[in-house]
């Protein structure tokens, strides 16, 4: 699968659901750790059926994916119509290494995470008009990357929990 898989545009986003998935977003990192609490090494690399990816994967996956979310927002506050850059989420679990340390890549998360946090809590209502365009989704506003963004970790844990299991 390249990139993250959309469907999400929602033009008429009020300031309450804003703010409830900026809170979503905010915790993001705190789930992934809650959900790798106590987890052993052998957890950490047990692989699903049909070769999913293992938590350890999954958490190199979430840095680097958060790495690339943070250079989007950037881009859509600071640039005018920006086209976004997709990249290939596969190859680069195959070519980043996913079998190092969790650790450097959980503190990326949560680094990452507090900058676009606090950053989302700066932007004015004119901020939040703003928009570019992604390559293989189309129109891509701050709305549809909070609430991508505002998911991922959570969709996450969820594998995360499943892949400590051995399930697919």
């Amino acid at each position: 699968m390249a990139d993250l898989a959309l469907g999400l545009e929602n033009p008429a986003m009020d300031f309450v659901e804003r703010q409830e998935l900026v809170q979503q977003y905010r915790h993001g990192h705190a789930a992934v750790v809650s959900s790798l609490a106590g987890i052993t090494e052998a957890e950490l690399d047990e692989r699903p059926p049909a070769d999913a990816w293992t938590a350890r994967e999954i958490v190199h996956h979430l840095a680097d994916s958060e790495t690339n979310s943070y250079i989007r927002l950037r881009k859509l506050i600071a640039e005018d119509n920006p086209t976004l850059i997709a990249y290939d989420e596969a190859e680069w679990a195959r070519c980043l290494h996913y079998g190092r340390s969790i650790g450097p890549s959980l503190a990326v998360l949560k680094a990452v995470r507090d900058a676009s946090a606090q950053l989302l809590d700066a932007l004015t209502p004119a901020d939040w008009q703003r928009s570019g365009r992604h390559p293989e989704h189309g129109a891509y506003s701050i709305d549809t990357w909070l609430e991508v963004y505002a998911a991922h970790a959570v969709d996450h844990v969820e594998q995360i929990q499943r892949a400590r299991k051995g399930v697919a």
